[in-house]
């Protein structure tokens, strides 16, 4: 039923405006739907003609669970696709949108408001309108019109239009009216003109500004003007604007507030805003004021009335001097968490009100002279909302309606019916009372559309639903039935046809009136049973049914069949964890009938997909067979195999046992716990057919690698034991314990771990181990140990006993340790020499006492650092770049060198620059690297230990060789005869900086790998051998006291494997400096010859 014509109305909505609800009818209003527009409304849920849940609901109201159905015959809840299906099928109206609440403003241009209104039916509904009650006349003012159910309002007024609007939807099924929506009308009138008087106070005075607001609708928002726009008053604990009065009030007066003072309002709605005339505000002259109590000006009414769930603000200041400070309190109770101070506590927000929050709130404002306060009554009321409403019902004529409708709201809502949209009263045959009607001896009059209205003084709620009153001829939904039933079976005939009213009903067997007798008997429900049924039995069954609209009769055909026999076996059988087993059904039955056969295990369906290929069905047409493969424990029980025909069903059952390893015990208790004892009990689990023989305690500790089998007493604990003690624990350890039971099948799943026990504490048993010592600084004797794990540390307060003694003597010293996590102790004496030996042990205490001592052995006390420098120290050039420094260790004795440090710097700087690398153990000596070539060098060399560092040697001098020449070999040369190779250069001239020439480096090596055969020699060619196959690289360098210089270019010849050049076959290569030339055997063919 939707409208192509959808205008829309743009209004102004800023937040805040639930605040409304003071001013219209004591109620808030939805301003966030200000002049709804029509929506669509296709995705609208709807109801078939038998049930169509209609909920009408006022402003405010919630969604609702629907309440179970009736007792009364309902169909069941239609699709949006159902409806479509359906549309022939008659029913009455449905509202789909009704009018909401809306405000108007006058300062729009277009005067026209739209009420929306639209419903479901069929036939289609027709509208209509009411204004306060009363009818609207679309035909007889012009200022009407409607579209579809909408209402369009032209020219708007609030003098003709303000009110309460009401949409009614009818067809000819009945009428239904809609919830009452109110139209208000947004406006903001200016200030009177008047010229306002100076306000005139003393310095310290507190004053109030009043703003005498003009007319308007709905709420304004005020602020104030200081001198001009846009300088406004910023309040604080000193100034206040009220929202409710829209005054201005300054609790004490300072001379900064002397000025003019404008009101400004603006309405929520349309955004207008005017300013009233400026109020002046003087000093006077003849004083301060002094310091006076403070007086409550501004407050929140004696009683505040708000709807549950708006945001409520309670308004509270006064004047002063000193400037008072305002607290809040809730006489009964505490002010909800929720709740905010706002304008320096002048403001007490409670937001999303409840029930709960309601009494009585005081504000008290002091200051130093004294104090005063203010009580009112918050009270929170409710809309009504739908407990439980009316459905659809269809009832036969002279049967009793009984609708109840319940809704919850504060007050306590009451309660009145509407059929077809007129005020129902109680009469004769209709009783009223509490949100329930009762319609006795239902006539075809009472048929059409009903609605229960719940409503309080803060709003109402509409509940809709059709009565529908039926009158049909008899009808059977199918025509003929035919039944089979087995000897000796009671077989019922069912005679159910649809009707209004109900029919008389008669039974017929093969043309012959059916006389009830012991065995033969008619049901209140019409059903014809036969007792022990047999073969005489079958035939023809009529069951007539007749009304006052016409008949219809029902064919029944009985056919009595012989019973099914169904056999399973074997009946009981047992088998061990995966063994397999053959489960056979065979079947005895009518060979005119087919048998299905369905399996069950403990009488639910058996899925032989789910099971993981454990089941296979093997069947025929009287035999069914179950094989069961490798059998679980989860496949015992009671298997069922039922065999089904039309006739009848039959349920042979078998049980299977599966021996198994046992079920995990019961719950493990521990009943006594000691240092090194549990004492526990549990129950026994399931022995799965195969009695237990022992079980095995495990304890899991924070120490150990999961769950660890425990040592009990008795030892084994046999199957027909339910407690044992575990033996031989840690004191002072967290455990839980578990059991495992064993049977001649295997071990089972252990049981749940019990809570977890901390053992008591006990003197510690366990000495520390590898006690030993050494190093150290001069007089100083270090002990360490390997600490004790906290699991043998069996208490809290555990820590080390730490005793010694040099040897020959005979009293120990002891010394506490108190952290149990110490591994060292350092004692120092100046008195004894490095090196004396001691006698050390180290013991272990706790809060119960002193334990053992570790083993006693021999340490001796520190030996310091080294005492004299390394000596004969001596340095040698290698290269530019490389010096070797040689010495030799200081005298034995204490403060022995663990290694050496050399210090290396160039002349003319700081040692502190210079670079300190290190030798480890025995070695005296160390190749300097990364020299700068041709400088002179300062190196020094002293000891150290883990002590720390002896003195160092006198420094001594030395300098580096000249670098190596830079130029490479130039002009290379070669013959190649075969394998042989004659290769000849240029010689290399080093430059005057440069190391002179003392011959050169030839290096070999075949392409591809890292290793070179080097040949040396003092002169510029060299005669090299190629072994047989492959490509070779040559280079050649200069080789100089500083070192070798740069490479030639390199050299590319290959040799082919297992041939050798023929003696008059030569090669003769040149290689231009600075390029890299491959050989590929050019052959000159030239007379034999040789060099």
């Amino acid at each position: 039923m939707g409208s192509p014509w959808k205008p829309l109305l743009l209004l102004s909505v800023i937040s805040g405006l639930a605040d409304l609800a003071k001013a219209v009818a004591g109620r808030p209003v939805s301003y966030a739907a200000v002049l709804r527009m029509k929506a669509d409304s296709s995705s609208s849920s709807t109801l078939n003609s038998r049930m169509r849940l209609r909920n009408s609901q006022g402003v405010g109201s919630s969604s609702l669970d629907w309440p179970p159905l009736s007792r009364h015959r309902f169909s069941a809840l239609s699709s949006q696709e159902d409806y479509m299906s359906e549309e022939s099928e008659e029913f009455g109206p449905i509202f789909i949108q009704e009018p909401d609440d809306a405000i108007f403003s006058l300062d729009m241009d277009n005067k026209k408001v739209i009420m929306n209104c639209e419903a479901r039916g069929n036939p289609a509904p027709t509208y209509s309108w009411l204004i306060n009650g009363t009818n609207v006349n679309v035909e007889a003012d012009f200022r009407y019109s409607m579209i579809d159910g909408n209402l369009i309002i032209h020219n708007t007024s609030e003098a003709s239009d303000h009110g309460r609007y009401q949409c009614r939807a009818e067809n000819s099924i009945g009428i239904v009216m809609s919830r009452e929506a109110l139209l208000q009308f947004a406006y903001l009138e200016a200030f009177s003109g008047r010229t306002r008087g100076a306000v005139s106070v003393r310095e310290g005075q507190g004053v109030v500004l009043m703003c005498a607001p003009p007319p308007h609708s709905p709420e304004i928002i005020y602020s104030w003007v200081f001198n001009e726009l846009p300088s406004f008053v910023a309040e604080d604990r000193r100034r206040f604007i009220s929202q409710e009065m829209g005054n201005l009030y300054i609790s004490k007066v300072q001379p900064s507030d002397v000025g003019s003072y404008v009101c400004q309002v603006k309405n929520t709605v349309t955004n207008a805003r005017v300013l009233s005339p400026p109020t002046p505000l003087t000093l006077k002259t003849d004083g301060v004021m002094g310091e006076y109590e403070p007086k409550i000006e501004a407050h929140f009414p004696q009683t505040v009335l708000v709807a549950k769930g708006v945001t409520v603000r309670l308004e509270c200041f006064a004047l002063g001097n000193p400037v008072p400070t305002i607290t809040w309190r809730k006489m009964s109770g505490n002010i909800p968490k929720k709740a905010r101070l706002r304008k320096s506590q002048a403001v007490l927000e409670i937001p999303n009100i409840q029930l709960e929050d309601s009494g009585s709130y005081e504000c008290k404002a002091e200051n130093t002279r004294g104090g005063t306060s203010y009580r009112g009554h918050l009270q929170v009321y409710t809309l009504p909302q739908w407990i439980s409403m009316i459905n659809d019902t269809q009832l036969d004529s002279g049967e009793q309606l009984r609708w109840e409708c319940r809704a919850a709201g504060k007050p306590r809502p009451t309660y009145r019916w509407m059929r077809n949209g007129e005020p129902l009263s109680p009469q004769s045959r209709v009783e009223m009372v509490n949100g329930e009607l009762i319609i006795h001896r239902l006539q075809q009059a009472d048929s059409g559309m009903y609605q229960c209205v719940a409503e309080n003084k803060y709003g109402s709620i509409y509940s809709s639903a059709e009565l529908k009153i039926l009158a049909s001829a008899p009808m059977f939904s199918t025509n003929p039935v035919r039944l089979i039933a087995t000897v000796g079976r009671d077989v019922s005939l069912e005679c159910r046809p649809r009707a209004s009213p109900k029919p008389r009903i008669t039974w017929k067997k093969n043309d012959r009136r059916v006389q009830p007798s012991r065995r033969i008997m008619l049901l209140r429900n019409n059903t014809l049973r036969i007792i022990n049924s047999s073969r005489t039995d079958e035939g023809n069954y009529v069951c007539r049914a007749e009304n006052q609209f016409g008949s219809a009769e029902l064919m029944t055909v009985l056919l009595v069949k012989e019973p099914m026999r169904v056999e399973l076996s074997p009946v009981r059988v047992e088998v061990t964890v995966g063994e397999s087993v053959v489960l056979s059904c065979k079947v005895t039955h009518d060979p005119t009938l087919e048998v299905s056969f369905f399996w069950l295990l403990n009488n639910q369906p058996l899925n032989a997909q789910h099971e993981g290929g454990h089941f296979e069905y093997i069947q025929t047409s009287s035999t069914a067979d179950l094989m069961i493969r490798s059998i679980l424990l989860k496949h015992a029980g009671k298997y069922g195999c039922r065999a089904q025909t039309s006739a009848d069903s039959v349920l042979a059952e078998a049980e299977l046992l599966v021996r198994g390893p046992p079920g995990p015990p019961g719950v493990v208790i521990v009943e006594e716990i000691t240092d090194t004892t549990a004492t526990l009990s549990w129950s026994h689990g399931v022995d799965n057919h195969s009695p237990i023989t022992t079980y095995n305690v495990q304890a899991r500790s924070p120490f150990s690698l999961g769950w660890q089998t425990v040592k009990t007493d008795p030892d084994p604990v046999t199957g027909n034991m339910e407690s044992a003690m575990a033996v031989e624990l840690n004191p002072w350890v967290e455990y839980e314990f578990r059991v495992v039971a064993t049977n001649a099948i295997g071990t089972g799943d252990p049981s749940s771990p019990s809570r977890a026990v901390r053992t008591k504490e006990a003197v510690p048993s366990v000495a520390p181990g590898s006690v030993r010592g050494g190093n150290g600084r001069r007089h100083e004797l270090v002990i360490s140990w390997e600490p004790v794990s906290e699991e043998f540390q069996n208490g809290e307060g555990f820590g080390y006993i730490v005793a010694f003694r040099a040897n020959g003597t005979r009293g120990w010293k002891e010394k506490m340790v108190t952290s149990a996590d110490s591994t060292t102790y350092k004692y120092r004496d100046e008195t004894f020499p490095p090196l004396t030996p001691f006698e050390v042990r180290v013991g272990v205490y706790n809060n119960k006492g002193d334990g053992p001592f570790s083993g006693v052995v021999t340490v001796f006390s520190a030996e310091g650092e080294p005492r004299e420098p390394p000596s004969e120290l001596q340095a040698f050039a290698i290269s530019s770049s490389e010096i070797k420094v040689t010495w030799k260790p200081p005298s034995p004795g204490p403060g022995r060198p663990q290694g050496y440090e050399v210090s290396y710097w160039k002349d003319m700087e700081q040692e502190e620059t210079g670079k300190k690398p290190r030798t480890m153990g025995n070695e005296t000596n160390m190749l300097l690297t990364g020299l700068e070539g041709n400088t002179q060098y300062l190196i020094s060399v002293k000891g150290f230990n883990s002590v720390g560092q002896g003195p160092s040697s006198s420094a001594i001098r030395i300098r580096t060789k000249k670098n190596a020449p830079s130029l490479p070999p130039g002009n290379l040369m070669w013959i190649q005869e075969g394998n042989n190779v004659s290769l000849s250069w240029d010689p290399v001239k080093a430059r005057d900086n440069e190391s002179a020439v003392i011959g050169y480096k030839v290096l070999l090596r075949q392409e591809g790998r890292g290793h070179s055969q080097v040949t040396r020699t003092p002169n510029s060619s060299v005669v090299l051998t190629l072994p047989e196959g492959g490509t070779y690289i040559i280079e050649v360098r200069a080789v100089s006291e500083g070192g070798e210089g740069a490479a030639s270019a390199q050299v590319r010849l290959l040799t082919s494997s297992g041939v050798r050049a023929k003696s008059g076959q030569l090669s003769i290569y040149n290689l231009p400096a600075g390029v890299t030339w491959t050989a590929l055997f050019l052959s000159l063919m030239v007379p034999s010859f040789h060099f």
